[in-house]
Order: structure tokens, then C-alpha cells, then sequence
């Protein structure tokens, strides 16, 4: 197993990419640590079945070993503790995974600044920002103390699509935009302590949700062709999660260092296919989708 014995952190990994990137980590050998707000006990705004245990449950599953905490990633109290346990039972912390988010529900397309509820889109930006900056503060001191390390910030959109595409909210753009910048920025403090900063995307991704919205479940995802065809570029959570689990494993990961990826790119340079033995390379098409009529916010990260 390539990561035995490295100790990761995914940072909103109840479901979606995040629950992808823990359950690869740990086929992968890793010790994962999934945080997010959604228990068997008690669930968050979203109300929605999918739970932290449960992913750790897969890591598990998959090989690693999955350790569930309950965090808050806006409460900086909640992230410190979270790293001060890390580091009492592991003693570092070897990749971070910051994908938390929590913003499907605060989002309007097509409206202008004024039109959009302010409310909603600052609550949109202190779940997509501010909580990357609250964990990467408490958590990257934990990681730099060996050689090595990986932060991996997600977001929605590689760098160059982000910079000529607009994502029909004022908010939602900033968001995704702001990510990139930080996986950049924080590029140039890791790079003196021997570790990498990357901003990744992937593609049109087969989450619960959006596996929900299309009215299919996994096992039979390619009926929503019929309605959709374009959905056909599609790719699974595990697809970017094995894009995550490369990175970490890459010893020369450091010439990646404060660039935007995407889990296609990553697929054709490290060999690692979907579930399916495919490689989707979403990016590579969803300009063209949309001159075909498709919405550019249908992308269906997370």
C-alpha cells in the first residue's frame, strides 16, 4: 500500500469528493481522519442520510483505517482540538484534504449581486472560505513538521476555466475562484518546508446529490443519458479521490506545487482510471457541452 503509514485529514468528508478522496486514501493504506458535521446523532442543515462514521466505516472497508470526528470547521476551537488529537495519537499529519463546503443551498443562479439573497451569500462564503483558512491555519503547522506533506484545497473549476467563464452567482465565483488562489498562496509558505499546495477540481462528478437530482443511483447512472447526454462525461467521487491518493504518493509532487489540477489531467500523468476502467476528462469537453446548451452550473461538484 502506497501511504501506509501516512496520516491524512479530509476536511468535509461526509459525502461527494470528500468521501471519494477518504475512501481512496485508505485503499491506498493510509489513516484517515474524516471530519464534517453530519453524525448518526445529529445531522446539519443539509439533513441529509450520509454521516461521517459512515465514510469512515468505507475507509475502513477499503483498507485504511477510518477515524470519524464531529468538527465544526468555523469554529477555531473545534479545528484546534481536532489537531491537537491528531497529533496525540498520531504524532502527523501527512495530507490535507481541505473540502469543506456547504453550499448547495445557498446559491442563486443568474442573479445579480442585488438580487441574491445577501444572507445566503455571505453564509456561502464563510463556509467555502473561511472554513479553508480556519483548518489550514490550525493544521498546516502539524504537517510542515515533516518533509513531504500535501494540501489539496478543492474547489469547483480548474484555474484557466474560472478565469474566462463566469459561474452565474457573484458568490459562488468568488468562492471557487478565492480556493484556487489560496492553494497558490499557500503554495509559496509550504514550498520552504518541503511540502505542496494544489488546487483541485473534478469534473462533473456523480454525487449523492446529483445522482438524486437526475432521478439514478450509481449502479444504473447511464439512464440519465437518455434525458441528458452530455452526462455521459460524467465521473464517479472515487475518481478524483484516486487523483488525491496519486498526488500523496508522488515523491516528485513538489513540481505540482500551487497549481490548479483536475482529476482528468491527473488521470492521463499518473494511469489511474474511474470505478469503470474509464478515464473522464470532464474540463476537456463542458465548454463545448455548453455551447451546446448545457448550463455551466451543472457540473455537479460535490
Amino acid at each position: 500500500m502506497m501511504l501506509k503509514g501516512k496520516v491524512a485529514l479530509v476536511a468535509g468528508g461526509t459525502r461527494g469528493a470528500g468521501r471519494g478522496i477518504a475512501i481512496e486514501l485508505g485503499a491506498a493504506g493510509a489513516t484517515v481522519y474524516v471530519t464534517g458535521r453530519s453524525t448518526r446523532g445529529r445531522r446539519s442543515e443539509y439533513d441529509r442520510p450520509e454521516t461521517i462514521e459512515e465514510t469512515a466505516e468505507l475507509v475502513d472497508a477499503a483498507g485504511g483505517k477510518g477515524i470519524a470526528i464531529r468538527v465544526d470547521h468555523l469554529m477555531p476551537g473545534e479545528v484546534q482540538d481536532l489537531v491537537n488529537r491528531i497529533r496525540a495519537e498520531q504524532g502527523r499529519l501527512d495530507i490535507l484534504v481541505n473540502d469543506i463546503w456547504g453550499g448547495e443551498k445557498l446559491f442563486e443562479w443568474n442573479k445579480a449581486v442585488w438580487e441574491h439573497d445577501l444572507d445566503k451569500g455571505l453564509r456561502l462564503l464563510r463556509l467555502g472560505i473561511d472554513t479553508h483558512l480556519i483548518t489550514a491555519h490550525h493544521a498546516l503547522p502539524l504537517l510542515i513538521e515533516h518533509p513531504g506533506g500535501l494540501l489539496v484545497e478543492m474547489t469547483d473549476g480548474t484555474a484557466d476555466y474560472n478565469a474566462g467563464h463566469y459561474r452565474l452567482s457573484p458568490f459562488y465565483d468568488l468562492v471557487k475562484s478565492a480556493v484556487i488562489r489560496l492553494a497558490w498562496a499557500h503554495a509559496k509558505d509550504l514550498a520552504k518546508h518541503g511540502a505542496t499546495s494544489v488546487a483541485l477540481t473534478p469534473g462533473w462528478l456523480r454525487s449523492e446529490m446529483m445522482l438524486e437530482a437526475f432521478g439514478v443511483a450509481e449502479e444504473h447512472w447511464r439512464d440519465a443519458t437518455a434525458a441528458v447526454p452530455h452526462f455521459v462525461i460524467s465521473e464517479t467521487p472515487r475518481f478524483v479521490g484516486r487523483a488525491v491518493a496519486a498526488l500523496a504518493a508522488d515523491v516528485e509532487k513538489n513540481r505540482w506545487n500551487g497549481q490548479s489540477l483536475s482529476s482528468g489531467q491527473l488521470a492521463r500523468i499518473y494511469g489511474f482510471t474511474d470505478l469503470d476502467g474509464s478515464q473522464p476528462d470532464a474540463w476537456r469537453y463542458i465548454p463545448e457541452v455548453e455551447e451546446a446548451g448545457k448550463p455551466a452550473d451543472a457540473t455537479g461538484y460535490r
